[in-house]
């Protein structure tokens, strides 16, 4: 347990693959990274149902045991890491400073890998019905033989549709539009999948808790006219559901930088003390061979450009 105020050469920020390979990497170099994660380790890999692109799996590997070998990687080489959910970082004096909800720490490097956070929810559902809408998967991925609305039409609405049918839920996915946006290999499981319906051209209109307070309603508009009982939509898709997902896209998760630092942004990665890393970065190439990536060539350039002797030699920044 680190105390309330602590100096660090380098912290990470995010326990994703980008976070995790920079700090196997550091260790590496018998340096002593502090890593920073508000939840559990492995960031987005917690909704992937398969990475097939992922080196070394001939068979494609699911998100969670991905999870588990990285977590069992970093324990075996013993990473230094605080669950603490990051508040703000600031630039004093010549040292970054991050504030967390438990402490306040100072560092001369900052990498930050703190990847997306989920687009806002739209303002169709009403108060009582928000516990039952998510906008990531790995909260529902306990649960079975529930009826699940999906809404989307990329890659993350047909794999978390994937993912979530494997456990006799039955999902319906929703595309307000006519166009599937997902690779097709995507397109082709879920289409083979009993499990999972689709429908293309429908937008949500509101979305609330029925009669009985135990599942939502899902009202919908089809092509532009109002869901009724005669509608193809109405006979074929009861659209009472007992949770509604969300996978209407992602935005980088920096929020908690001042102003100052946003500010002082190029400056401080040209002098080589602030590092993005993966998805936060990535914009639509958020792959986690790419995050991994990221996060060794961060590693190697702090570890290179202040010298392999001495890393407290580095470019001042005033």
């Amino acid at each position: 347990m680190y105390p309330k105020e602590t100096n660090k050469e380098i912290i990470i920020i995010g326990g994703g693959p980008g976070g995790i390979t920079a700090a196997i990497q550091l260790k590496r170099y018998r340096l002593e990274p502090l890593l920073l994660e508000r939840r559990e380790l492995g960031g987005l890999l917690w909704n992937a149902n398969l990475v097939e692109n992922y080196p070394g799996f001939p068979n494609g590997v699911t998100g969670e045991k991905l999870i588990r070998l990285m977590r069992k990687q970093i324990e075996r080489i013993g990473v230094n890491m605080a669950h603490e959910e990051v508040v703000k970082v600031d630039w004093e004096g010549e040292r970054f400073k991050i504030t967390t909800k438990h402490a306040t720490r100072t560092t001369d490097f900052l990498i930050i890998a703190s990847g997306t956070k989920s687009k806002p929810l739209p303002d169709v559902i009403s108060p009582e019905a928000r516990d039952r809408v998510f906008t990531e998967v790995w909260p529902l991925l306990k649960e079975e033989g529930k009826r699940i609305v999906v809404i989307g039409a990329g890659d993350a609405a047909f794999d978390y549709a994937l993912n979530l049918s494997k456990k006799r839920n039955i999902v319906t996915i929703l595309n307000r539009g006519e166009t599937v946006k997902c690779l097709g290999l995507l397109f082709e499981r879920a289409s083979s999948e009993a499990r999972i319906r689709y429908r293309a051209g429908i937008t949500v209109s509101r979305i609330t808790l029925d009669e009985t307070a135990t599942s939502l309603q899902v009202r919908c508009e089809a092509n532009g006219e109002r869901d009724t009982p005669s509608t193809s939509l109405r006979t074929s898709i009861p659209l009472h559901a007992d949770y509604v997902l969300f996978a209407v896209g992602r935005v980088p998760n920096r929020d908690f930088l001042s102003e100052e630092i946003r500010q002082r942004e190029q400056e401080l990665i040209e002098a080589g003390r602030l590092y993005f890393v993966g998805d936060v970065k990535n914009e639509s190439f958020r792959q986690v061979a790419i995050a991994t990536g990221d996060g060794l060539r961060a590693a190697m350039q702090i570890y290179f450009s202040v010298g392999r002797d001495n890393i407290s030699r580095y470019k001042d920044v005033k």
